[in-house]
């Protein structure tokens, strides 16, 4: 095996282990998190790398980015996830290369991905995105401004909102990001309460490199991990 496809599959198998051991500390299922691997950083060989290790869900924080990725030969079993904000402009060629939308962040991105889901015949699975931290240059839903959105969840047919995402402060380190994340798992806990019937809400996309056995001893389902995964690969 060429030497970065086996450091790439060494820091795999070492993030993994560290989630399996977060979930047992936090008294969960092993595999109850689930790791999206983000390529951003990465070029094409990185990224093959990844699926060949073992890894097939992966994040891109942009469009354009994801793009290109899912339309090279040899990333084609690869399963898409977008993590980054979502311009309406760029929906619709969006949606046929994802399965899942982290980063939906207001009622008029929503309505765009329902419409324009219902011309393409599929319905897409999406994650509302709120801003646990309150930082102003950090994109999401408040925790009022959700409400009304999950009051019209029943409006949205072509559309399964599946729960809720965050970012925790770039401050404060693991104390602030404990409360952040647990801000969201009480948000999604409350907001079952405004869905329609029927809705769980069951997935908590929340954590990263530095902080993602954080959020899964607070619950999360989904930890975004990116430069972790290539360390001793690239530079920075």
């Amino acid at each position: 095996m060429p030497e970065i496809e086996q450091r790439i599959a060494e820091n795999l198998s070492s993030v993994r282990e560290r989630m399996a051991r977060a979930a047992e500390c936090a008294g969960r299922e092993s595999s109850s998190a689930r790791l999206i691997a983000v390529t951003k950083y990465v070029g094409v060989r990185e990224t093959a790398a990844l699926l060949a290790a073992g890894c097939s869900t992966l994040g891109e924080s942009r469009p354009q980015q994801l793009w290109e990725k899912a339309e090279q030969t040899e990333l084609a079993s690869a399963s898409w996830h977008l993590i980054g904000h979502l311009q309406r402009n760029k929906v619709r060629r969006t949606l046929p290369k994802v399965d899942l939308i982290h980063s939906v962040d207001s009622l008029r991105l929503l309505k765009t991905i329902n419409e324009i889901c219902g011309e393409l015949g599929e319905p897409k699975r999406v994650l509302l995105e709120v801003n646990c931290s309150g930082e102003a240059e950090k994109h999401g839903l408040t925790s009022e401004s959700l409400k009304p959105l999950l009051a019209e969840l029943a409006n949205f047919e072509h559309v399964e909102v599946c729960g809720l995402m965050t970012m925790a402060a770039r401050e404060g380190g693991e104390a602030t990001a404990a409360q952040n994340f647990a801000s969201l798992r009480e948000i999604r806990d409350q907001s079952l309460k405004e869905c329609p019937p029927g809705a769980l809400l069951p997935e908590l996309s929340m954590g990263m490199s530095h902080d993602f056995e954080v959020a899964i001893r607070e619950g999360a389902t989904l930890v975004r991990v990116g430069s972790l995964l290539f360390e001793g690969v690239r530079d920075g």
